[in-house]
């Protein structure tokens, strides 16, 4: 079955309302890392095996960060699913053989949650490794 054109311009107008979102929204996330005192390291890092969404430190600590948007927190916090805990873990393994001044760090695997209306939630080790 094939879209009409408008069906897929519908459709491209949709992604790149979402794709919009999803940038304000780790924009966000990593203003109140800042505000916390974390350095933002990395936006957006692609890997082979994954993207990582923020890259933070702050002292000895680096943090690898979900950011979830969601219209509720509970949303937010079930949306982040095993499947997607392992190939976050496996993008930062990866990023770490690539950064060897880190190795030492502390390593987190966080999340922001980003609500409406609300200031970004930070849960430290929000993903379990």
């Amino acid at each position: 079955m094939q879209r009409s054109r408008r069906g897929r311009r519908q459709a491209s107008a949709d992604r790149m309302a979402r794709y919009r979102r999803g940038h304000a929204a780790e924009w966000l996330a990593a203003a109140a890392l800042v505000a916390k005192g974390y350095r933002v390291l990395a936006r957006r890092t692609r890997t082979p095996v994954g993207e990582i969404d923020l890259i933070a430190v702050r002292g000895r600590r680096i943090a690898f960060i979900e950011v979830k948007r969601r219209s509720t927190r509970a949303d937010a916090e079930t949306s982040i699913g095993r499947n997607q805990t392992a190939r976050i873990s496996r993008a930062v393994d990866h990023w770490l053989a690539r950064n060897a001044a880190y190795r030492e760090h502390e390593i987190g695997l966080d999340a922001v949650l980003v609500l409406p209306w609300r200031w970004p939630v930070h849960i430290e080790n929000a993903l379990a490794r």
